[in-house]
């Protein structure tokens, strides 16, 4: 298995991370109490706020960056680019992406925005590499 193939593994779990982080207000307590609510997961979600809030938001981003990047890579590889490259550059995107939870988290919006845009880069240049 290359790299890139474990990248891939990696960043489909990542929005299960996230929501995990989102979920996490609600562990140890009763439905009543304003635990998890399992049976309406979505409106239970909704009611978060804070860095709940914006992990629950990292992980529906996650899930949305995720297509690109696999197809990205299957590209490269079916292209027969160069699998150093293609590792560096689903490397790059976990780290990329994992920074963006974390500044996500951090509610640092601007910066969310630009490392948003370098993981989308990677993704892109996936499909170009030679």
């Amino acid at each position: 298995m290359t790299l890139a193939n474990t990248c891939l593994i990696v960043a489909a779990l990542l929005p299960i991370v996230c929501a995990g982080l989102a979920k996490s207000k609600g562990f140890g307590k009763r439905r009543r109490d304003g635990g998890y609510d399992n049976h309406n997961p979505r409106g239970w979600l909704s009611t978060l706020q804070g860095w709940q809030a914006r992990a629950n938001a990292a992980q529906a981003n996650s899930f949305e960056a995720l297509p690109l990047f696999i197809a990205g890579v299957l590209a490269a590889q079916q292209m027969q680019a160069p699998q150093d490259r293609i590792d560096l550059l689903a490397a790059s995107f976990i780290g990329i992406r994992l920074v963006y939870i974390a500044v996500y988290l951090a509610d640092l919006a601007t910066l969310r925005s630009i490392v948003w845009a370098a993981g989308l880069a990677c993704s892109i240049g996936l499909f170009f590499l030679r």
